[in-house]
């Protein structure tokens, strides 16, 4: 039987990941995680991640939900949460789609009156759609000043159009504003850059499309209990038809960034830990250049992900039917209601600082641990042999 750890409360991470009108998984997975306790001190998002998170972390708890439910149905229409069958499913789906590229989606964004490639030289040259209408929107449902006064902590982040740098917006040490959220999900052609300062910004999604790397970069020392809520799988079936190949080639792109920077930080906090707690191996001078070595403090990752529903397309993410909506909901309920349910993170796991448990399609979960293993070059022959020892024996015993 699994033991728990006894300790004091881990600060609360919500993390979510942009996506587009998939996002409306969010509305669910936060669902599932307050009715169990889990009330999120710390909020981060990219695009449309941001904008759910901005809602979240500008309200008291007691009214997140329903603010985040207010902002998915002002942005989707009326009359198109119908019941249909299956086998119509992509039909509808598709002509939902197309509705939002012709005349964008009410109090979000709206089509530019001029074709871009036809107007003049400005901001209405660099994007189909405006997206004026949602800076409103978050103003009339998150409360931006209680964002500054800190009652709870939001992180967005935003690629600097100048220079490709992905910044973090925090609103420990920054005052944030709708614009903040907007400029996080500003993914171009689509939307323009918003300004921010004097600078402009796209969407985070084109450098990354998750902010956990902003997280434990901002984080003090302080254990972490990091909720993500991704919305791109990096793991599929093989495609066999072009409607599948799009639609992969999209999870591939937005997804396997996220999975790769998770297992380097996580694989680098644990070579932290085992470089910090085995004083054999730092004097043998096997690593060279290390200044200063730290424990590093817990973090437990929690990784669920939307697995796409019947009858999707290519343009789901730009499918904002309330039909849909409600079914990513219900699914983004459902996993996170499974992972609280099967809690990994609180079995007895003690050694490496940090975990990162993720849940596979068929509802399993995997502890990743990527190889920390230090690659060294021999000073000699026998020294090298208990050398080898030595490191073999701490990592092992750190894993």
């Amino acid at each position: 039987m699994a033991t728990t750890r006894k300790k004091k409360k881990p600060t609360v991470c919500l993390v979510l990941q942009g996506g587009g009108a998939l996002g409306a998984y969010h509305i669910g997975a936060y669902q599932a995680l307050t009715e169990a306790g889990y009330t999120p001190d710390w909020f981060a998002g990219i695009s449309i991640g941001a904008l759910n998170a901005a809602i979240l972390a500008g309200n008291t708890p007691e009214k997140r939900l329903g603010q985040l439910e207010a902002f998915w149905e002002r942005i989707s229409r009326p009359g198109t949460d119908i019941d249909i069958p299956p086998f119509f499913a992509q039909a509808f789906n598709s002509v939902s789609a197309q509705q939002a590229l012709m005349f964008g989606q009410p109090d979000f964004f709206t089509p530019r009156p001029v074709n871009p490639w036809l107007a003049p030289a400005g901001e209405g040259a660099t994007s189909f759609y405006d997206t004026t209408p949602l800076f409103s929107t978050l103003s009339d449902l998150a409360d931006f000043d209680m964002i500054s006064k800190g009652a709870a902590r939001l992180t967005v982040g935003a690629t600097r159009v100048t220079d490709g740098e992905l910044v973090f917006f925090d609103s420990k040490t920054d005052t944030i504003e709708p614009a903040h959220a907007v400029a996080s999900g500003s993914l171009p052609p689509g939307f323009p850059a918003t300004k921010i300062g004097e600078d402009h910004y796209w969407d985070g999604g084109v450098v990354s499309n998750t902010p956990l790397n902003g997280i434990l970069d901002l984080a003090d020392d302080e254990e972490l209990l990091i909720f993500m809520v991704d919305l791109w799988n990096a793991n599929g079936e093989l495609p066999q038809t072009m409607s599948e190949v799009l639609w992969r080639e999209k999870e591939i792109q937005y997804a396997s960034r996220s999975c790769e920077h998770i297992e380097a930080l996580v694989a680098k906090r644990n070579l932290d830990q085992i470089l910090a707690t085995s004083p054999e191996i730092i004097a043998s001078q096997q690593v060279p250049d290390k200044t200063s070595l730290s424990v590093g403090k817990k973090i437990d990752i929690v990784h669920i992900t939307f697995d796409p529903l019947q009858g999707h397309i290519p343009l789901s993410d730009a499918e904002f039917s309330r039909r849909s909506i409600r079914l990513r909901r219900d699914s983004g309920y459902a996993d996170m209601k499974q992972a609280i349910e099967e809690s990994p993170w609180t079995q007895d796991n003690e050694g490496l600082p940090a975990h990162f448990y993720r849940r596979h399609r068929d509802g399993s979960w995997l502890e990743k641990k990527p190889q920390t293993k230090l690659q060294t070059k021999p000073q000699n022959k026998s020294q090298d042999k208990s050398q080898d020892k030595s490191q073999d024996k701490a990592l092992d015993e750190a894993s």
